[in-house]
């Protein structure tokens, strides 16, 4: 055995002994002072071991996936390649949802008392809502906002409720959304590692992104919808500032580079006003802007464009009489008011990371071990090499601020899909990819089986 695959295998033992103390201290302390509120500690879970109707898609995607998916990655046209992952990660995700059944696994997801769906009556008239959304976020106040809408802005809700208007109404629909939209962040994510580090990199990186245990939440909370478009802005970005020289660009690429550049600001924008805590995610672009720095420079007026795509959500919201730091204000309030003013954060600021583990597998750790391998001599390292560790780190340091704010104790298994999906590409870096991928397969089918989860 070589000394980097064993180094890949402390790192791999490493994660799951974390995993393994979040268990046993979590349940130490849920059972001694019950100040988790999670009955399977460190996820919001329930130990009940069963199988499903979604048992054998679930089975024959992960053999299928381990089997074949290093190699089609390889081969696949890069077109080609982006709908397979997309085809694959839907089938993964709704699989594993479906182990739950239809009813639990999907359309009754978003309909418990504190989901978006609750409260779809209310927003007869948008705007006025909009206007008195703030009014109703504390606990104390009247027809307070349940958990999940006074804990978002509004645009998560309104997501909600536009699908109403248009007749997709119900639990159902909502679930087919966030797994069908969702599913699309691991296309993003390809998009924009091919764009700043190449498309070996990326190829290497599409059956982790596909396989990832995430799926497991990804089919059952609106998060990985707000993973899907915090992934997209950030894609979008890759795309408008990883172009040629200016000299010589024809009319056409630059118009497509200022069309990229505004997109990707609408999005960053809404992304804002899906999550208050997605608000991270402009670290990540922020590495995009570094890495993409020699063609900002050459262009700097691509900055208009974004800007101005930036701030069109936030205009819109504050024009309707929405305002966000005024509501995030109070959400900190709200927030201490519940469990989380009682959660201990001197066991979830560690607690979370397991939680991190499980959503992004154990490949994931030495992968992020040889991403810190690759920044220490990345002078020395391939192209494209130093560049995935630079977008890697950038979206560690983005779940490391989430952790220790306090504002993440628990429930980070769903809360932090959206930074998860961007430190699954350090797989890339792995050697012996189908046994990394069969092991990530593994914790997933475990998860979903032996756990009822509560998202």
């Amino acid at each position: 055995m070589t000394r980097p695959l064993l180094r890949d295998l402390y790192a791999a033992l490493s994660a799951a002994l974390l995993v393994t103390a979040a268990v046993l201290v979590g349940r130490h302390i849920q059972h001694s002072h019950h100040t988790l509120f999670v009955n399977w500690p460190p996820l919001l879970a329930t130990w009940a071991p069963h199988v499903g109707p979604g048992t054998p898609a679930a089975l024959l995607v992960a053999a299928a996936a381990v089997a074949y998916g290093p190699v089609l990655a390889a081969r696949l046209p890069w077109r080609a390649l982006l709908a397979t992952a997309w085809a694959t990660a839907t089938a993964w995700i709704a699989s594993l949802a479906l182990i739950d059944g239809w009813q639990r696994g999907i359309a009754g997801r978003l309909t418990t008392p504190h989901e978006y769906l609750q409260v779809i009556d209310r927003f007869d008239d948008i705007p006025a809502t909009l206007r008195d959304f703030t009014h109703h976020i504390l606990l104390e106040s009247p027809d307070n906002w349940p958990a999940h809408v006074a804990g978002h802005p509004p645009a998560a809700t309104l997501t909600f409720v536009l699908l109403d208007r248009i007749g997709l109404r119900g639990g159902g629909w909502a679930g087919v959304w966030c797994i069908t939209v969702g599913a699309t962040a691991c296309v993003a994510v390809l998009v924009a590692v091919r764009a700043l580090a190449g498309e070996n990199l990326a190829r290497r990186a599409a059956p982790f992104l596909v396989l990832a245990p995430a799926a497991v939440w990804m089919g059952t909370s609106a998060d990985a919808y707000f993973a899907a478009v915090a992934a997209w802005a950030v894609a979008l970005l890759a795309l408008a500032v990883s172009g040629r020289s200016s000299m010589g660009v024809p009319p056409l690429e630059r118009s497509r580079e200022w069309g990229r550049a505004a997109a990707a600001g609408l999005l960053f924008g809404l992304t804002c006003y899906l999550s208050y805590g997605l608000t991270l995610v402009a670290l990540i672009g922020a590495a995009v802007l570094l890495l993409g720095r020699r063609h900002v420079r050459e262009r700097p007026m691509l900055l208009v464009p974004l800007l101005a795509g930036l701030a069109v959500v936030p205009t819109a919201f504050t024009l309707a009489g929405f305002d966000w730091w005024e509501a995030y204000r109070l959400l900190v309030t709200r927030y201490y008011q519940g469990v989380g003013g009682i959660r201990p954060y001197g066991y979830w600021v560690w607690a979370n990371l397991a939680c991190a583990v499980l959503i992004t597998g154990l490949a994931t750790a030495p992968g992020l071990r040889r991403t810190g391998a690759v920044l220490l001599r990345r002078r020395t390292e391939p192209p494209g090499h130093g560049s995935l560790a630079l977008l890697v780190s950038a979206a560690l340091l983005a779940l490391l601020a989430a952790d220790l704010s306090g504002m993440s104790k628990a429930e980070t298994e769903r809360i932090w899909l959206p930074f998860a999906v961007w430190l699954l590409p350090a797989c890339a870096f792995l050697t012996r990819p189908r046994t990394w991928l069969a092991a990530q397969a593994v914790l997933a089918l475990l998860l979903n089986h032996l756990l009822l989860t509560g998202w």
